[in-house]
C-alpha cells in the first residue's frame, strides 16, 4: 500500500486535529496533472467534517490528523485511500489525489 505524503507549508499554532474532532477547512483538490476537481472556493464556503468520519475519503481524514489550526498542508493521497477503482466525477479510477488544506478550526469533543 502506498503511503500518504504530507508537506506542511505553514505550521499552525492552534488546536491540533485528531480523530473525532469537528474540523473546518478550506481545500483545493486536484489530480496529479493539475486538474482541479473540487474546492471550497468553488462552493463559496469552508467545509466541515468529523475526522475519521466515513463521509470523506479515508486518506483525507488520515492526512489531517496532527495538523494545527492556522496551518497549511499539502496531502498526496494514493488511490486506495481515495476512490480506488471507482470513477467519481472528474476523477478517473486509480487516481492519486492532491489536497491543499488550510485548517480553520478544530473542536475536540469531550
Amino acid at each position: 500500500m502506498n503511503q500518504i505524503k504530507i508537506t506542511d507549508t505553514v505550521i499552525g499554532n492552534g488546536l491540533d486535529a485528531k480523530k473525532g474532532a469537528l474540523v473546518l477547512i478550506h481545500f483545493k483538490g486536484s489530480l496529479t496533472n493539475g486538474t482541479v476537481f473540487d474546492s471550497t472556493e468553488k462552493h463559496g464556503r469552508a467545509y466541515q467534517f468529523v475526522v475519521g468520519s466515513t463521509k470523506i475519503i479515508k486518506g483525507l481524514s488520515l492526512g489531517i490528523i496532527g495538523m494545527r489550526v492556522g496551518g497549511h498542508r499539502t496531502i498526496e493521497i494514493p488511490a486506495e485511500l481515495a476512490y480506488g477503482e471507482r470513477q467519481v466525477g472528474l476523477i478517473p479510477p486509480q487516481s492519486i489525489l492532491i489536497f491543499q488544506i488550510e485548517l480553520l478550526e478544530s473542536r475536540h469533543r469531550e
